[in-house]
C-alpha cells in the first residue's frame, strides 16, 4: 500500500526529491536521503546509456537492470550524480513542472537539469515513484530524457 499525498503534500515531495540531488553538504545530503527514501529503496535506470546497450547487444546479453537498493548504494548514486553534474556549480536539477498522480498510487516526476547563468536546458528526465506507508519512496524508475 502507497501512501497518498495531498497537493501540498506533493508539491513539497518534489521539491525535496530534487534538494538532494543538489545538496553539496554530503552529510546533509545522507540525511535527507534517509528522510525521503525508505531502507529498502531502491532506483532503477530504465533506458541506461547508449553504449551499455549497443555492448549489451553485441554480446548478446539482455540489458540488465541498473539497480541501486538501499540507503548507503542510494548515497553513493546520489553523490556521483551531484559529482557528475552539480559540483561544478554549472548545473542544478529543478522539477518545473508540478508532480502528477498516476495509476495504481504512484507519482510522475519531471525534472530537467538548467544552467544556472540562463536556465538553459540541459537535459531532463520522469521519475515513476511508488511510496510506502510513511510516504517514503520504495521504488523509483528513472527515465532520463538527455543530458549533455
Amino acid at each position: 500500500m502507497s501512501k497518498q499525498l495531498n497537493d501540498s503534500e506533493l508539491a513539497r515531495f518534489a521539491e525535496q526529491y530534487a534538494a538532494q540531488w543538489n545538496e553539496p553538504d554530503p552529510a546533509a545530503r545522507r540525511k535527507q536521503i534517509r528522510e525521503l527514501w525508505a531502507a529498502t529503496g531502491a532506483q532503477t535506470l530504465v533506458d541506461p546509456p547508449v553504449p551499455m546497450r549497443k555492448e549489451a547487444q553485441r554480446l548478446q546479453f539482455p540489458m540488465p537492470p541498473l539497480e541501486v537498493r538501499g540507503h548507503d548504494a542510494l548515497d553513493r548514486r546520489v553523490t556521483r550524480a551531484y559529482e557528475m553534474f552539480i559540483e561544478s556549480g554549472e548545473y542544478e536539477f529543478a522539477v518545473e513542472e508540478a508532480p502528477i498522480r498516476l495509476p495504481a498510487g504512484l507519482i510522475g516526476v519531471s525534472w530537467t537539469m538548467v544552467a544556472k547563468a540562463d536556465g538553459a536546458g540541459a537535459g531532463g528526465g520522469f521519475e515513476v515513484i511508488g511510496l510506502d506507508n510513511e510516504g517514503r519512496i520504495l521504488s523509483d524508475h528513472q527515465y532520463i530524457v538527455g543530458v549533455r
